[in-house]
């Protein structure tokens, strides 16, 4: 059986009012803020949404930032206990225990097998599982795009793979905490500081990750209910993304802050990253591992590789990324 991602006491943590989280938006503020970021009718092929931004020139600038050669894995360890935060564990078992006789070969195989849009698994979220308003990423019909099949626009094996430049904005190294309590809310003005503090840029093409803290919490205090509280950012910090036109968004948490911020829409940050801007997310990464390994570099960009599986018609997957300082 695999280890959990982190361990701690038995019971949900208590968790805190939210943090600078500021005024509700209106779901007519919400919709104007969706038209002004959105990318539809920018690219070809369109189901790549953002990554058609990043080049070879791209890639070439996110080798050279590659020091010391320090590969570090993102993804969680495959979890199989269910928990607050694991409503639908994740499969593991033996199909073959290789029963032979002791001269022959033995051969041992297993089967993996996830519910993988959730909070307890690394993945990916393509560009086909996020709707607004029954519209997919470039304005397409979900209903028309997406049945029982599958995706038939904007499907993970349509993305490929992705090399660019990663930016890490660690936010508790920012302000001095251990982590960011659920329910904290990332401002725009708040990622501005963050690349001061940090000396990084966010540019066109980049990957940004956000670190919270939310496994060290979890560690810790324990696990929660992460669909209901979770820090991440306010859609206000949106714009600013856009205006610096990444091609990837992510974090140890799904981007978005809970409680929402926008009336009527739980997961507003995924609907204007997807389904608007065309970019991908990168959701339940653990960056405890790279936070220390920047801290120790003294600095926040890196070279990041993403290699989703090749499901047709799937609307993300399952991903282990790997940063490289």
């Amino acid at each position: 059986m695999s280890s959990s991602p982190a361990d701690g006491p038995a019971g949900p943590a208590p968790l805190p009012d939210p943090a600078g989280r500021g005024p509700g938006v209106s779901r007519a503020e919400f919709d104007s803020l969706f038209a002004s970021v959105s990318t539809w009718g920018r690219w070809s092929p369109a189901d790549r949404g953002a990554w058609n931004r990043v080049t070879a020139d791209h890639v070439l600038r996110a080798a050279a930032l590659v020091r010391s050669g320090t590969p570090v894995p993102l993804g969680l360890p495959w979890d199989t206990r269910p928990g607050p935060d694991n409503g639908r564990p994740a499969l593991h078992y033996m199909s073959d225990l290789g029963d032979v006789e002791p001269a022959e070969p033995a051969t041992y195989k297993d089967f993996i097998a996830a519910d993988y849009h959730g909070k307890a698994v690394s993945h990916l979220d393509a560009l086909s599982h996020v709707a607004y308003r029954g519209r997919l990423y470039d304005g397409r019909p979900a209903r028309e795009a997406v049945d029982a099949g599958g995706a038939r626009f904007g499907s993970v094996e349509a993305l490929g793979p992705l090399v660019t430049k990663g930016v890490l904005l660690d936010l508790p190294a920012v302000l001095g905490t251990r982590w960011l309590e659920p329910g904290h809310a990332v401002r725009a003005r708040d990622v501005v500081a963050a690349e001061r503090a940090l000396g990084v840029t966010i540019d066109e093409g980049c990957a940004v990750l956000l670190r919270s803290g939310r496994f060290r919490r979890r560690r810790e205090l324990g696990p929660w209910d992460a669909a209901a509280a979770c820090a991440g950012f306010h859609v206000d910090a949106v714009p600013l993304l856009a205006e610096r036109g990444i091609a990837l968004l992510g974090g140890d948490g799904d981007s978005d802050v809970r409680p929402s911020p926008v009336e009527g829409v739980h997961s507003p940050v995924h609907a204007l990253a997807v389904a608007a801007m065309g970019v991908p997310l990168l959701d339940n990464l653990d960056l405890e591992a790279l936070s220390a390994a920047c801290a120790e570099a003294r600095r926040h960009e890196f070279m990041i590789v993403v290699s989703p599986l090749r499901v047709p018609g799937g609307t993300g997957s399952p991903v282990n990324p790997v940063a490289v300082l």
